[in-house]
């Protein structure tokens, strides 16, 4: 009956120990893509309008409040849209640096360096593409002709 006894205390102490065991090397990381993440739907709608400054005021709200992958890189686009290239290179580097694989981001640099002139960083990003890609998809197709394009004028 002791040994009984002391099993089952062996049991409790282990399966409430587990918890914090599982518990302690979890480190906080924000979840981009979760729930929280921001509503780009309106901003979405502005760039298709091409209203890029109302766009613009959107997304450097939402930037104070969030570190978001999406948010950077929209940010990102926008500012290319007007011309600001190089404040334009630092929020798709950060975009990058929050989702190394964003897809949106790899194309949208790539144009950037394309309107720059930069055709070697381009073909860097239309590589970057090509791993993320191996079956395509739009962000690489795009990249490829914004390349063809330029180097065929």
């Amino acid at each position: 009956m002791k040994h009984a006894l002391f099993a089952v205390l062996g049991a409790i102490a282990v399966l409430t120990a587990a918890p914090i065991v599982i518990a302690v090397p979890a480190y906080a990381v924000d979840d981009i893509e979760g729930a929280d993440a921001p509503d780009l739907t309106a901003v979405k709608a502005k760039i298709e309008a091409k209203d890029y400054k109302g766009a613009l005021a959107d997304l450097r709200d939402l930037a104070q409040d969030t570190q978001q992958a999406d948010v950077y890189n929209l940010l990102g686009f926008t500012l290319r849209k007007t011309g600001d290239y190089q404040t334009s290179l630092t929020y798709y580097t950060k975009a990058l640096e929050l989702q190394p694989d964003h897809k949106a981001a790899h194309e949208y640099l790539g144009e950037l360096y394309v309107e720059t002139g930069d055709m070697a960083k381009a073909n860097e990003q239309l590589a970057s593409l090509q791993k993320l890609c191996p079956a395509g998809c739009e962000e690489l197709s795009d990249l490829e002709q914004a390349i063809d394009t330029k180097v065929t004028k």
